[in-house]
């Protein structure tokens, strides 16, 4: 059907309100859920006799229903199929109003028409035309574009991003990474100087499905490329991406723990000297309930005493007179002076009782298997091992995955905390950081408190004056902390359980998208923002860049030559393996 043909008239056996209405849809005509509707309203001339504009009503279309008019019973349905008896079938559309211009809130009037809006009529009724900068999410159900408001993700009316679906099936991780595709292609940041400095900082949790990102997508076909191309994006990877992942464990030299991903990977980790001047004991504690508990008292004290006390030596420390040179031997002589009455007031506080003390120790103990990977004295102490993003490139992805829940926490924690004090000391809020960050329920649980969910609060709450934007993703939205939820401009929703549909964290969603949350099919989401009254159903592209590592392409150039800088000669054979052809690696 061309747009801006008429598809029927307001409906005048059920009442017509200035937010919401039902349309009968004329012979031959259909409509179906999202699509974008107009009708007017005459109005009254003024008592003075001046005529009064007509009032436009827009809204989208949030139920549809068809049914036998002529039909009494059940059963007059076989009747009504075989001829016998007379009926005809009507649909009738469940209409939700967007805008309505000029702002007189009249209901629109039973009979009138009613039309598909298409073009500058579109754009009106979502907003479009508002919109100073538009981002790009994804197509509606006619094919055309939909846009999110940059103002509400770059901190200029709002911020943060809330994603939320069964794993798996809703493409959460998918929609962060297109989303920032999109706001870094889009040109909505600015100029050119403005688009290279902001930077995004993404923790791999799942596999190495995001080591790939700078690789094109060898399943990209001409369609998905269309589909980028009525977006007014080109189909490509991400031109500037830098990979860290934790040292193997076991091994001396500190060489990263991939396995797919053959270059441009760097191993992070903490050398002991730096554990203890930045404080870093309280990440080891990173547990949601263990702020509840009376050993953190102690935490606190002993990273103060380490903060005062430990000297650096050679990436070890020096403390009371002892060289210590991995965390192993930290804990060591932590326990051992915890242990002595006559150090033990000086190291954790006079008011501490032995049962606290023992608390701290068993967890402190149990942590060296989970960290000791990570927190060296035994590597060069000037080799490249920190994470800054100011110094990285645009895309920094950091691998978690091989690593266990503990590990992982002090590493996000840890991170989160030096990235949000370096924009803190930046004191502008330009350039942006976007953290992308899955699984955002263990990180900050609704109940409990802990060292890292301290930090994500103080990202959801002040991270927009500071230019810090989370993208957060989560199962379970009702699992999360209620402030970062509630700070989150955006809201984005795929395939939902059927129960966590039904939490008031979603009540944003109309009952209609309610329930067909429970079947989206992947690359579906329902996007809302603050000023679109009705949730976008949008339906993102296919990524152009490798999700996995069997979708890989050629390795950028920037690897290829780092790989032929490269003095380990099995690093040029994996590439091999891997497909690089010859002609590709310059020689």
């Amino acid at each position: 059907m061309d747009e801006g043909e008429t598809v029927g008239r307001v409906l005048g056996t059920l009442d017509a309100t200035p937010l919401q209405f039902w349309v009968a849809v004329r012979p031959g005509a259909y409509l179906q859920l999202d699509d974008v509707v107009v009708t007017t309203r005459e109005l009254p001339a003024s008592d003075t006799g001046t005529a009064r504009e007509p009032v436009t009503i827009a809204g989208v279309v949030t139920q549809v229903r068809a049914r036998h008019e002529g039909a009494t019973f059940d059963s007059d349905v076989f009747a009504i199929a075989e001829g016998t008896l007379p009926a005809q079938v009507q649909e009738a559309a469940e209409i939700t109003t967007t805008r309505v211009e000029p702002e007189i809130y009249v209901p629109p009037a039973p009979g009138a028409l009613v039309r598909r809006a298409g073009g500058a009529e579109r754009d009106g009724a979502l907003y479009f035309d508002r919109m100073e900068r538009r981002i790009p999410i994804g197509a509606g159900r006619d094919g055309r574009p939909l846009y999110l408001n940059a103002e509400f993700l770059d901190g200029t009316r709002g911020a943060h991003v809330s994603i939320s679906g069964i794993s798996g099936v809703a493409t959460k991780t998918s929609f962060a990474t297109w989303l920032l595709y999109s706001v870094f292609r889009s040109g909505v940041l600015g100029g050119p100087a403005e688009s290279t400095n902001t930077r995004a900082l993404i923790f791999n949790v799942k596999g190495e499905d995001l080591l790939f990102l700078d690789h094109p997508n060898t399943k990209l076909d001409a369609d998905t490329r269309s589909a980028y191309a009525r977006l007014g994006l080109d189909a490509a990877p991400f031109p500037d991406v830098c990979v860290y992942a934790p040292p193997r464990a076991g091994d001396l030299n500190g060489s990263p723990d991939v396995a797919s991903r053959l270059t441009g990977v760097d191993a992070f980790y903490w050398t002991v000297a730096e554990f203890c001047s930045e404080r870093l004991l309280p990440y080891v504690f990173a547990d949601a309930d263990d702020d509840r508990q009376q050993y953190t008292m102690v935490v606190h004290s002993v990273a103060a005493y380490l903060h005062r006390h430990a000297e650096p030596a050679d990436g070890g420390v020096v403390i009371d007179g002892l060289r210590v040179g991995s965390y192993p031997d930290l804990v060591d002589v932590i326990a051992e002076r915890l242990s002595d009455e006559d150090t033990r007031a000086r190291w954790a506080g006079s008011a501490v009782g032995l049962g606290t003390v023992n608390a701290f120790l068993r967890r402190l103990i149990s942590s060296t298997r989970d960290l000791s990977r990570l927190i060296r004295g035994d590597l060069p102490t000037a080799r490249r091992h920190g994470i800054n993003t100011a110094e990285s490139a645009q895309i920094t992805v950091v691998d978690l995955h091989n690593l266990p829940d503990r590990a992982q926490r002090f590493v996000v924690g840890v991170i989160l905390k030096s990235e949000f004090e370096r924009k803190e000391k930046a004191g502008t809020a330009k350039p942006l950081l976007f953290v992308v960050l899955d699984e955002l329920n263990r990180y900050a649980p609704r109940e409990g408190s802990s060292p890292i969910k301290e930090v994500l609060l103080d990202i959801a709450e002040r991270g927009r004056s500071l230019g810090v934007i989370l993208i957060g993703a989560q199962q379970t939205a009702s699992e999360v902390e209620r402030r970062i939820v509630v700070n989150s401009a955006v809201k984005v929703v795929g395939r939902l359980d059927a129960a966590e549909a039904a939490r008031p964290e979603y009540g944003f969603l109309p009952q209609a998208q309610r329930q067909r949350a429970l079947i989206a099919k992947p690359g579906t989401m329902f996007i809302n923002q603050p000023d679109i009254p009705v949730p976008l159903v949008a339906e993102f592209p296919f990524p152009a860049w490798a999700t996995r590592p069997s979708e890989a392409g050629p390795a950028p150039n920037h690897t290829l030559r780092s790989l032929v800088q490269s003095t380990d000669p099995f690093a040029v054979i994996g590439a091999a393996r891997k497909g690089i052809a010859d002609d590709e690696i310059p020689f």
